[in-house]
């Protein structure tokens, strides 16, 4: 999975840091600092003057605290910001989205620097993969996001969803991780209700997630309404079947009032025609789903096209019979901000899309 990030105060719990203070240390001493670097949100520990200044000089000098910088901002028409930002451990970047609306926000984060999936109506695919992200570098986008806007996820109605760089179910350690500390009230504060993660269908990891006891909704990458369909669309589908994902897809214990979340990119002349539609509403039978149609968001080198928006309605009023779909409107296409858009674009890069 490539070079591993160097550790960071961002992404301990409060037993690491009991564990970093050594022993002898109090307990309520890790809780402070707990407290400081995600409810607080502090940049640099010298804020926290409760803690002392000996103690703050001691974990400057064993840890660097793991802050995320901003490599460049783009702002669009629509009010979505992308961000590229550059991990401390190598300078490496990844990027992070905020999606502004009416009352609510939603952050999009990155998991990896780069993907190895290699879906191929994705920009992100054409990087590869990095590495995995830490704990600390999923958790420190999101802490950028709330504090460069004034964000307080107790107070306002904030989403994150896990669909930026990478597979998180590949990175799944460091993701439950990252989401027990978003998720803890003593922590950023998040709802688990409030916090999604996007896979590929990476089967075996899918059980894991199921299983643990502080988790994310769950979202299918499906993209396709068949096996030969998918095996195109999406390499991975030759390792990880259709049916066999369908399997882990009903297996998967769903909590009350909870729906799986089914993504499904329309791609003009592939997998958009009715018949795609009636074999989406056969493949999702008898699960408390729904269903996101998201019509191609182009990029330079994706041989694919955007379905006219009548087709998107066709397929979009057959599966609706069955159960709950919504078509997505895309967010931030001025700044390659969309969803499958994500490429570490920089501003010279940056094309008009018409």
């Amino acid at each position: 999975m490539g070079q591993r990030a160097q550790p960071t105060l961002l992404g301990l719990d409060v037993p690491d840091l009991l564990e970093l203070l050594g022993e002898g240390a109090r307990p309520y001493r890790a809780r402070q600092i707990y407290d400081a670097l995600y409810r607080r949100n502090v940049a640099d520990l010298d804020e926290q003057t409760a803690l002392p200044k000996e103690l703050r000089d001691q974990l400057r000098s064993q840890m660097p605290h793991g802050r995320l910088e901003v490599d460049q901002r783009f702002d669009s028409a629509d009010g979505t910001t992308r961000y590229l930002l550059k991990l401390p451990a190598d300078g490496r970047s990844v990027e992070t989205v905020l999606m502004p609306q009416d009352d609510r926000h939603t952050i999009c984060i990155s998991s990896q620097v780069g993907c190895p999936v290699d879906c191929k109506f994705c920009l992100t695919a054409q990087m590869g993969l990095e590495r995995s992200l830490s704990a600390g570098e999923i958790v420190g986008q999101v802490l950028h996001v709330c504090k460069e806007h004034g964000l307080d996820p107790r107070a306002e109605h904030v989403n994150i969803v896990m669909m930026g760089m990478g597979e998180p179910l590949l990175n799944l350690p460091n993701v439950l991780k990252a989401t027990r500390i978003l998720c803890d009230a003593h922590g950023v504060g998040f709802s688990q209700r409030r916090i999604t993660v996007s896979t590929s269908g990476i089967v075996p990891k899918i059980a894991e997630l199921g299983a643990a006891e502080v988790r994310p909704h769950l979202a299918i990458s499906l993209n396709a309404s068949h096996e030969e369909q998918r095996r195109e669309l999406m390499p991975i589908t030759k390792k990880y079947h259709l049916a066999d994902l369908m399997e882990a897809c009903k297996a998967f214990p769903l909590r009350p009032r909870e729906f799986l979340f089914f993504e499904y990119v329309m791609l003009r002349g592939v997998n958009d025609t009715d018949a795609d539609a009636r074999r989406v509403v056969a493949l999702l039978a008898n699960m408390r789903a729904k269903v996101n149609f998201i019509a191609l968001n182009p990029g330079p080198g994706i041989p694919f096209q955007t379905p006219d928006p009548e087709r998107v309605a066709s397929f979009q009023k057959i599966v609706m019979k069955s159960m709950p779909c919504y078509v997505r409107r895309p967010r931030g296409l001025d700044i390659y901000a969309a969803c499958g858009q994500l490429k570490k674009m920089q501003t010279e890069d940056l094309v008009t899309i018409q």
